[in-house]
């Protein structure tokens, strides 16, 4: 409990809160070349000095730790780290990130990833910790957006690993051979044939307003459908929602075809199989669209496909199909042997339930925690609300990379104890 102790009385006694906003001016605000400006860094930054000296003086065996915790850490963030810590008593060795909806948030963050998630991550680099960014998007996208906002010797380091796809690629650079592996290349002939006959099918046979209001995202393997609207508006809501009930049926006639089956309905089999799950259920049947169909006198070799595919929905956002043979928590397992990552404590942070199973991968080999937004879909609020509640509002994910870096410094002050 003395832990406990002396950070309640770290926050009654020290003002955390103007410590946090220089802390904050100092790192996100850099000197600028005119005079004032730079007078008021300094001065921003002797004043940091000061209060973070006061604090070591405070606490002499923890002081340091405890003024660089004040500094960035809220008094909830700060007890939450010493929560984990105490409930795992390690940190976290590696990121693994989705981005949209996650780290960014089209209605919270304009889409971008916000300065301070930015500066965090470039922290997290500094400290040794390898970050994979395990995303749906194609890997020249999160290329683009990540050497933008993090640079390109922090992404071409060696240690930044992009999952991409959901898992049909892995891209590593200064690796050598290993450096970009397009796992969807394993897969049997049967699925591949049936994502290319799906790609080449799927907007010159759709529907008018689907294939006007839709296109086709410039995937390697996966099958992504977007919005031509602002991700999230209503009008890409409704063309979503009208892409997945087209996506379904089409993957139901494609899958039927491949495998020479005889299936009255395939769309409407195709829909009762996807309809599983909840969300999917909702949209088609707010749709008009059957979802009914009898599966279980369905042909086993169409169900056999269908139990390797799966079709996500993404509210305003993609209707997509993927493999389950390569979902993220394969591309993350190939990105951990690449980074040499033997005995991973992941922090994994997502939205989706292609973010879910890496979580769930997660917490069966006791490899980490799992973090969420407060808009995830129901079921990764369900999981990450059950192990350790760390969920946080749209756009602050800087809160939650708070919180594992005040637990970097609670396993580091355990160390020197030790």
């Amino acid at each position: 409990m003395e832990q406990y102790d002396q950070l309640y009385r770290l926050y009654e006694t020290a003002d955390t809160e103007t410590l946090r906003a220089y802390q904050e001016f100092v790192d996100l605000f850099p000197p600028l070349r005119t005079r004032v400006a730079l007078d008021r860094w300094e001065n921003v930054r002797e004043e940091l000095d000061e209060q973070k000296a006061a604090i070591a003086e405070e606490f002499p065996a923890t002081g340091e730790t405890y003024a660089e915790i004040a500094a960035r850490l809220t008094r909830e963030e700060a007890f939450t780290a010493l929560d984990l810590y105490a409930k795992y008593g390690r940190s976290v060795n590696v990121l693994v990130l989705d981005v949209d909806e996650t780290l960014r948030s089209a209605g919270d963050t304009d889409n971008e990833i916000p300065r301070e998630t930015l500066y965090l991550l470039t922290e997290f680099h500094e400290r040794g910790v390898p970050i994979v960014v395990c995303t749906g998007q194609t890997l020249e996208n999160v290329k683009g957006f990540l050497i933008q906002g993090l640079g390109n010797e922090v992404v071409s380091s060696g240690s930044v690993s992009i999952v991409y796809e959901s898992g049909n690629g892995v891209f590593t650079p200064k690796h050598g051979s290993e450096t970009k592996q397009l796992l969807y290349e394993d897969l049997d002939s049967t699925v591949v044939d049936m994502f290319d006959a799906v790609r080449g099918r799927v907007l010159s046979e759709a529907p008018d307003s689907v294939r006007h209001g839709c296109h086709l995202q410039g995937n390697e393997f996966n099958v992504t459908l977007k919005p031509n609207a602002e991700v999230g508006s209503e009008t890409a809501v409704e063309i979503i929602d009208e892409a997945l009930g087209y996506l379904c049926g089409l993957v139901g006639e494609v899958v039927v075809e491949a495998v020479d089956a005889s299936v009255a309905d395939p769309a409407a089999l195709a829909r009762t199989y996807f309809a599983r799950d909840p969300e999917i259920a909702s949209v088609l049947d707010d749709a008009g669209l059957s979802t009914d169909a009898d599966t279980d006198d369905a042909p086993s070799a169409v169900l056999d496909v269908f139990e390797r595919i799966d079709i996500g929905y993404y509210e305003g956002d993609a209707a997509e199909l993927v493999s389950l043979e390569l979902d993220k928590s394969a591309g993350v397992e190939q990105a951990f042997e690449v980074l040499d990552i033997d005995d991973p404590f992941a922090l994994v942070m997502g939205d989706s339930k292609s973010d879910l199973r890496v979580m769930e991968w997660v917490a069966e080999n006791d490899a980490g925690i799992a973090a969420a937004p407060h808009h995830a879909s129901t079921a990764v609020l369900g999981h990450v609300r059950n192990r350790d509640d760390l969920v946080y509002e749209a756009g602050e994910a800087s809160s939650i990379l708070n919180v594992v870096y005040g637990l970097a410094l609670l396993a580091e002050l355990g160390e020197r104890r030790s």
